[in-house]
C-alpha cells in the first residue's frame, strides 16, 4: 500500500520547512511546463539508476502530472526497501488547481 499525501498537507509540510525531499519524475517536456518549487528532477526512466542518490531517512514525496506514475515509482521504490515514500495524491494538476506556486525552469 502506498502512502498519499495531498496537495494542501504538502504545502504545510513545505511552509513549516519539514526537511523533506520533493521529487520530479516527469520528462522534461513536461517540466519545462513548470514544477513546484525546491522539487527535485529525476525522470522516472532514471529512478532505478539514480536510487541511491535519495536519502533512507527523510520522507521523500513523489509527484508526476497525475499521480500516477509517481504511484508507480514509490510502489517501485518500497519494494527496494525504501520505507519513507509518498505520492503526492492528483500530481501537479492538483498542486496547480489548488493555486500553489508553480516554478518556470529557465530554458
Amino acid at each position: 500500500m502506498v502512502n498519499e499525501i495531498d496537495s494542501e498537507s504538502l504545502q504545510q509540510r513545505i511552509a513549516a520547512g519539514e526537511g523533506i525531499v520533493l521529487l520530479d519524475i516527469r520528462t522534461p517536456a513536461e517540466v519545462a511546463q513548470g514544477v513546484i518549487p525546491q522539487a527535485q528532477l529525476l525522470p522516472m526512466h532514471l529512478l532505478p539508476l539514480r536510487l541511491n542518490e535519495l536519502p533512507q531517512d527523510q520522507d521523500v514525496i513523489i509527484y508526476c502530472r497525475s499521480g500516477a506514475r509517481s504511484y508507480q515509482a514509490c510502489a517501485y521504490m518500497m519494494q527496494q526497501g525504501w520505507g519513507r515514500v509518498i505520492n503526492l495524491r492528483g500530481g501537479i494538476i492538483a498542486w496547480a488547481r489548488h493555486g500553489y506556486p508553480i516554478d518556470y525552469p529557465e530554458q
